[in-house]
Formats: C-alpha cells, structure tokens, sequence
C-alpha cells in the first residue's frame, strides 16, 4: 500500500514538470504602473526612430509607408500601388510598388501571422477550428484592411511528448504512469490500484498510444 502511495506521488510530480505548454500568454503590467500617454507630436518620432530604419524610401515597409491601390483591378494579376513614405528616409518619398492583385484576406498563410489558440480540441474527427485574427506581414501590400479574421483548424500542443508516453506505457504502464502522465487521472488511478486490469489494459493502452489514438487529455497533439 505504501509503494502505491509513494508511486502515486512521484507520477503527479513528473507529469507536472513535464507539462510546458507551446502558447505563453504575454505579461500583463501591473494595474499600478501608469501606461504613459503620447502627445500628438511625439508619437510619430517616436516611431521613426524605433520602427521605421533610415533606408532607402522605396525600401520601407508597413508602417512607415502608405500607399494607394486601384480597387478595379483585375484579382491575379500584378498592378502598381503608388506609395508615400512616412518618415525621414534617403531618397524620393514618392514611389511605385509592383503587388498581385488581391485583398489581404486573400493572401497565403506564409503572408500573414494570426493569433493561435489552445482552448480548441486538436484531436477531434473530423478536426476542430476557430475563428481568430490574422494580420499580413509588413513587407506585403493588399488591398482593404490589413487585419482580418479568418477560420483555422486546431493545431496546438501542451507540451506532452509521444516518444514519453510510449516509454512510460511499456515501462510503468501497468500502474497507470502513462494515463497520469496524459492527464487522465481517475483512468490512472483505477489502472494503479487494478494493477494495469491485470496486464490487459496496459496492454490496450500501449496500442492506442503507439498509433497515436490516444493523446492528451487537454486536447492537445504530441510533440
């Protein structure tokens, strides 16, 4: 009974510590520190010197440029957006862009970043999806908003290795290590204390988690 127990522990203490999650959330500043306000005129100093380099001005980016597009263009086919630099740079402010003809919803996923989440279920069938917000990159020139929402499937981790959880179902998997491990605690404690259901549901396990059926409980994929 006292192995049990003493096993029981160090399970929960290895599945903690192995638990490291892909998505962090940003740090959040202390409701006491007072966020400084910008005045009129030195908001875009401070961005000339923090955000836009002094370059060539037809080398410059979003959100140092603006430029403007001819929404009757033919979709595919590359046009000209005439654009004007917003800061200090080398060179005429004035200039030409070639871009392909679409809006910025349109563009492929390698053109914009959007917002990940993990509060969907990765593991699903057919596979879940969400809707967030995506943002194209600087260098990319579209037309209508630059932000925008759009529809992707759950693909997150919470850190849970494949390669652990077979080591841990052939090794300990008879007391319930890997069902701790994935987080299926009441499913560990019945496989602990029934001895893995007598070699048949260690057994069961090892199968579900080789062929990757069985994954974590959180929802998440291996890694």
């Amino acid at each position: 009974m006292y192995l049990k127990l003493t096993f029981f522990i160090i399970v929960i203490s290895i599945s903690t510590c192995s638990h490291n999650g892909e998505f962090h959330n940003e740090a959040v500043p202390s409701s006491g520190a007072e966020k400084p306000k910008d005045s009129p005129t030195n908001v875009p100093q401070r961005q000339a010197e923090h955000s836009c380099p002094y370059i060539r001005c037809d080398q410059l980016n979003y959100p140092c440029i603006s430029c403007s597009m001819n929404e009757t263009c033919v979709y595919g086919d590359q046009t000209i957006a005439k654009c004007k630099a917003l800061h200090r740079c080398i060179g005429n402010e004035n200039f030409e862009r070639p871009f392909i003809c679409q809006y910025c919803y349109q563009t492929e996923l390698w053109e914009h970043t959007c917002v990940q989440k993990a509060n969907c279920d990765s593991v699903a069938s057919p596979r879940a999806s969400y809707r967030t917000n995506c943002t194209v990159h600087d260098d990319v020139i579209c037309l209508g908003r630059r932000t925008f929402l759009r529809k992707l499937t759950c693909n997150w981790t919470g850190g849970h290795r494949w390669s652990t959880a077979m080591l841990l179902s052939v090794t300990l998997g008879g007391f319930g290590a890997d069902r701790f491990y994935l987080g299926y605690w009441q499913e560990g404690i019945g496989k602990l204390f029934s001895f893995g259901g007598l070699g048949v549901w260690t057994i069961i396990d090892f199968i579900l988690i080789s062929i990757q059926y069985l994954g974590p409980a959180d929802g998440s994929l291996y890694i």
